[in-house]
């Protein structure tokens, strides 16, 4: 659902009527506000590429700090977010993520790249059509770029072979053992 002409204030007052337990993310962007309910795939693929990526990180001793979907926001920019999964990579959680991942199932009103450059965040993973693109924050705009430079030797086609697999589990396994034998 989308609502057109709401103010700053009517966004805060929603995010604090719906509270931390609402299965609704809130995405607004100047004076658009977009409410969506995640799919059971929706949230199978977000937990999948999370759980890959935590598994890349502890193979490769990276400080991954993961904060799910928390709610960031700019007023000056008028922006909030709540992005699928979101993450600091090697410093403290201070301030805004370093890399935001959106899973892509249908398009909203609400532009991403815009949404989440006015909010800072160096990189964009969007999962579409069973590929992950890495989108890089250059300027105030996001470039489409080959491979993650928050993450510069992960391969993210490889993460991909393993994201829409039925059990996680043994997915995330795999996935590890993969790893070690790239070693």
């Amino acid at each position: 659902m989308t609502l057109w002409d709401i103010r700053w204030k009517d966004y805060e007052a929603i995010l604090r009527m719906l509270g931390d337990q609402a299965g609704v993310r809130v995405s607004y962007l100047r004076g658009i506000l977009e409410f969506m309910s995640p799919s059971e795939r929706h949230e199978s693929l977000k937990k999948m590429i999370a759980r890959l990526l935590e598994m890349y990180a502890l193979e490769h001793d990276i400080e991954l700090v993961g904060k799910g979907s928390m709610t960031i926001r700019k007023r000056e920019k008028e922006r909030g977010a709540e992005p699928d999964e979101c993450y600091f990579v090697n410093r403290t959680a201070r301030g805004f993520p370093d890399l935001a991942i959106e899973v892509v199932l249908s398009h909203g009103a609400i532009d991403k790249f815009e949404l989440y450059a006015g909010l800072g965040v160096k990189e964009l993973w969007l999962w579409e059509d069973g590929t992950l693109h890495v989108y890089r924050l250059r300027g105030e705009r996001y470039a489409r770029a080959r491979k993650s430079h928050l993450l510069p030797e992960l391969d993210l086609s490889h993460l991909a072979r393993f994201v829409e697999r039925e059990d996680q589990t043994r997915a995330v396994r795999e996935y590890r053992d993969s790893l070690r034998a790239r070693h």
